[in-house]
């Protein structure tokens, strides 16, 4: 069933819909943009392995218990709450949700606006010919220090998410998803196939895929096991709300692993594109760069310049680098706004303009911090964003899930829940045993190594 007149919520057209659309909320610049900048950041190889062993015993572990709570509640964060324990303040928890959502995505509009600039610039054979570092570290910096470009690509970000969302979830969310996703997974397989190629190529695969155990500290480990929870949009109430339009007679269990796998997977080849052309352009030190820059977007050029054919297969890239990105910010805006149409009653169109009106706003403090505006350039406020909204407070968010669902809902409940539509849990036992012990220490022991770093 979809949407309707007295159904506006609306539900996924089939299982392999929820998969599209939840892998591109996680994939998109989590995976494309921020794990490559913490693979340089934290050692190489080992930040790999430490992110894959996360996404396996975190990751996993709380994306199936907040698809689990969002189906059996069929409502967003703040409803999951109020449902279960109505009339309790946990339903604050679902508040903490939503803000972290909507900061998330004033930052990450961003990130996208550059991915929309990127692919004007393209068209207009910018990036045609031999681009060295050089050229291309010049060309971004000139892009995210222009006030007036900056402003007008979050604009148009936040506009093209506003009208998706205004649509519904298979008018929109859904028809955006199903058909450009696969397509996107094809590009990134090509491009990482190309860049293996390039001329000093295997100092890179070396860096990215054989673990250096002296470069292995506490760092390593938080930092890969936030990047899970970033990539995986999880804490922040996404998945609970994705999770609210997945039928009952829909396998949680496999649903919650094609989307890790799928999310680890391009993760994982977009390190394999950017390393080997890092290590194949003198002069680059991969760690050198800070979370606020463009690394992506200074390393893709270079590749793409390389290709046979790159003038028109790199305007491919970016408007599908488009498309992954904005498959993350139409995600991240439809918590808040599954909020106004459920606790609220608001029509869609009516909430998805007023929250997309506000984020926007919101948006162009941490646009005009890279190079555009000194003090906030100086304050680096989209780092300081990142820090806050997208590591401190999606651990928090995991936090409270492990918890409401072992002492407040009871881990019985949700087996319940996820036996429907599955015809048996082989890992039940372990999950268990993660939800309740394993997922909240490391959460905790992250929190506190995250705080004591935020305030040093």
């Amino acid at each position: 069933m979809g949407e309707s007149i007295t159904d506006p919520r609306g539900t996924w057209g089939s299982k392999l819909a929820f998969i599209f659309a939840a892998s591109g909320s996680a994939i998109g610049l989590g995976s494309m943009w921020r794990f490559p900048l913490m693979v340089g950041k934290n050692g190489g190889a080992v930040f790999v392995f430490t992110y894959i062993i996360s996404v396996f015993f975190i990751g996993f572990t709380i994306m199936l218990a907040e698809l689990t709570l969002g189906r059996r509640t069929q409502k967003n964060p703040v409803g999951v709450f109020q449902t279960i324990k109505p009339g309790s303040s946990w339903k604050y928890a679902g508040y903490v949700a939503l803000v972290t959502c909507v900061c998330i995505l004033s930052y990450y509009g961003v990130i996208a606006g550059w991915a929309f600039g990127y692919f004007y610039k393209t068209i207009g054979g910018m990036f045609r010919g031999n681009i060295t570092w050089d050229i291309s570290d010049t060309i971004f910096k000139n892009f995210a220090s222009n006030p007036l470009e900056i402003v007008f690509c979050i604009f148009i970000i936040m506009a093209i998410t506003t009208f998706v969302i205004s649509k519904g979830v298979q008018g929109g969310i859904e028809r955006w998803s199903k058909i450009l996703m696969p397509v996107l997974f094809a590009l990134i397989l090509f491009l990482a196939i190309r860049a293996i190629t390039l001329g000093g190529a295997q100092t890179g695969i070396s860096y990215y895929l054989l673990p250096d155990l002296s470069k292995m500290d506490p760092n390593v480990f938080f930092f890969g096991v936030g990047q899970a929870f970033y990539s995986l949009s999880l804490g922040m109430g996404i998945m609970m709300t994705y999770g609210s339009y997945i039928g009952k007679r829909d396998n949680l269990v496999t649903s919650a692993g094609w989307v890790c796998f799928s999310t680890t997977l391009v993760a994982f080849l977009t390190g394999i594109i950017i390393f080997p052309a890092l290590f194949a352009t003198p002069g680059i030190n991969p760690g050198e760069f800070e979370v606020s820059t463009g690394l992506m977007f200074q390393v893709f050029p270079i590749v793409i310049s390389k290709i046979p054919g790159g003038y028109l297969f790199g305007i491919l890239f970016f408007f599908l680098l488009l498309v992954a990105a904005l498959t993350s910010t139409i995600s991240l805006l439809e918590v808040p706004v599954a909020y106004f149409i459920d606790e609220k009653r608001w029509p869609r169109k009516k909430a998805a303009l007023l929250v997309g009106i506000v984020t926007f706003a919101l948006a162009i403090p941490s646009g005009l911090s890279v190079g555009g505006v000194k003090f906030l350039t100086n304050w680096k406020f989209l780092i300081s964003m990142d820090l806050v909204f997208g590591n401190i407070m999606l651990a928090v968010g995991g936090l409270i899930v492990c918890v409401f669902l072992v002492y407040l809902w009871r881990t019985q409940n949700a087996l319940q829940e996820i036996s429907l539509g599955s015809r048996g849990f082989k890992l039940k036992s372990l999950w268990v045993f993660n939800i309740k012990f394993l997922a909240p220490v490391v959460i905790i022991i992250i929190l506190f190594f995250k705080i004591f770093n935020a305030i040093s």
